[in-house]
């Protein structure tokens, strides 16, 4: 059995969050899904705009995230807004419960993509930002742009 190249394209990815968070840390996981869904996924109508991951019951679960319903699905189509079980071995949910239960930690999906076959999510271990925090980095970009514009010009 031939086993498909690693896709490297993400399917969907949290833009926002790399602005809204401080991502200290990533764990790629497996995520269980409906007949339809790897299909509206492979289209790329997912979206983690405002999906976290959270541990219940010593599982990890994926809240908010949005597949959208596949056109050819029929009466098999899946509910787009579903709880989705994540598939981690169990040390690592007990570091990232650990890591959750300090203050100001959250779990973001970054990333959804396909790797050999399997869709994977990256897991991002992130700390919120705060308004100054985001001013800053803000600021360090522009100034960093212009650093290159100038180079740019020069040669």
């Amino acid at each position: 059995m031939d086993v498909p190249k690693v896709q490297s394209k993400p399917l969907a990815q949290n833009r926002k969050a790399s602005h809204d968070y401080t991502i200290e840390d990533t764990v790629e996981a497996g995520i269980v899904l409906q007949g339809t869904e790897i299909k509206s996924i492979r289209r790329g109508s997912a979206n983690l705009k405002d999906a976290y991951a959270r541990v219940y019951n010593g599982e990890m679960y994926v809240y908010n995230m949005h597949i959208a319903p596949y056109e050819e699905g029929n009466r098999f189509n899946h509910e787009p807004l579903r709880n989705r079980k994540l598939l981690l071995k169990r040390k690592e949910i007990d570091k990232l419960l650990g890591v959750t239960k300090e203050k100001g930690y959250a779990l973001i999906p970054l990333k959804l993509y396909i790797k050999h076959g399997y869709c994977k999510v990256l897991i991002g271990v992130a700390k919120g930002k705060r308004d100054y925090d985001k001013r800053h980095a803000l600021k360090e970009k522009e100034a960093k742009r212009d650093v290159e514009r100038a180079m740019k010009q020069r040669y």
